[in-house]
């Protein structure tokens, strides 16, 4: 802390946000941390006198309380901990897409919209939905969110990959079992302190009217925006706002993120240790299986846990999910 402080007090410091800005978000991380390790000190003094009540055999339902609140506090100081990358503490850019199957997988893109949507606003994030394009009988084609909050892409990022789903399909009058799979990609949202070079060669622009819900300014003017980078073949849509620069700033926002996500991707594929323990994103490689028929399970399948309750699952309880592929991820790198 001190030696982020002196860089701080620096003359000029605050001329440069490029520079300044990174230092704030991990002078802020170490804020947090400090405070958690503070908070747990001060707990520990308290459990000290409480382990004196119950080796007499008094306990009472604040002894319980007390415990469960410090177990908690360990528990997300141990996250906190996982979370070391400097990417971690960013907001995040959330995209799902259907894979093969038309109306059955654009349903189930649909409920992994859903359960996103659910686990973010459980977790205290904000959303803000920048682009949904919907099915043509039902579901989505696709869909992509932005999830702000503390270290929203460094608990998110592990859902990266393809999801599968078997069940009996609603959608099929002879009641039959279908499996369907849908990819979900996760980006660190990145700010305008970080140094991403687009040439305005490199990028197409097409306008278009958006599609979907929205309101009656929907399909009367052509505000949606599709940027595409010629280059890497990138393209990202806006279709949010009712104004047109709005929806094109939004998708260079996305753009920038994408091209960013790229090149850690990069450098990530140059140290052999972490390539192996890479699992690569495509059809035939899912990251975890969601079962409702003819029994109940979600599966992860690079921690092995499992869980029966699939209700719960799609209705936002990832933790166990989620902290599991951290611990996972913090082993690997030991």
């Amino acid at each position: 802390m001190a030696d982020l402080d002196r860089e701080m007090e620096a003359p000029n410091f605050w001329d440069d946000p490029k520079k300044s800005a990174p230092l704030l978000r991990k002078r802020r991380g170490v804020e947090r941390q400090r405070d958690t390790l503070l908070q747990l000190h001060r707990d520990a003094d308290d459990l000290a006198g409480w382990r004196e009540l119950l080796a007499e055999g008094e306990v009472d339902d604040e002894a319980v309380t007390f415990v469960e609140q410090l177990e908690d506090q360990l528990g997300k100081l141990e996250l906190q901990l996982m979370l070391s990358s400097p990417e971690d503490a960013l907001n995040a850019l959330v995209s799902i897409h259907p894979g093969a199957g038309g109306t059955e997988s654009q349903d189930w893109a649909e409920m992994l919209l859903r359960m996103y949507l659910r686990y973010c606003e459980a977790h205290g994030f904000e959303i803000d939905l920048i682009e949904r394009q919907d099915g043509e009988e039902a579901g989505l084609k696709s869909a992509t969110f932005a999830v702000r909050g503390e270290y929203a892409y460094g608990y998110l990022q592990g859902e990266r990959g393809v999801h599968r789903l078997v069940r009996i399909s609603p959608y099929d009058a002879a009641s039959r079992r279908h499996t369907s799979f849908a990819s979900v990609d996760v980006y660190p949202e990145i700010d305008d302190t970080v140094e991403i070079e687009i040439l305005d060669k490199d990028l197409r622009i097409d306008t278009f009217r958006s599609s979907g819900a929205g309101g009656q300014h929907v399909n009367r003017t052509d505000s949606a925006v599709r940027m595409t980078h010629l280059p890497t073949g990138i393209v990202v849509s806006c279709q949010n706002e009712r104004s047109q620069i709005k929806n094109r700033a939004t998708a260079m926002k996305v753009m920038r993120s994408r091209l960013y996500d790229l090149e850690m991707k990069k450098r990530a594929e140059e140290q052999a240790k972490r390539e192996d323990a890479k699992m690569e994103i495509a059809w035939g490689s899912q990251i975890r299986s969601y079962v409702l028929h003819p029994y109940r399970m979600v599966k992860d399948h690079r921690t092995k846990v499992e869980v029966g309750d699939t209700d719960s699952v799609l209705d936002g309880g990832l933790d166990v999910f989620i902290e599991s592929w951290l611990r996972e991820g913090m082993k690997t790198r030991e």
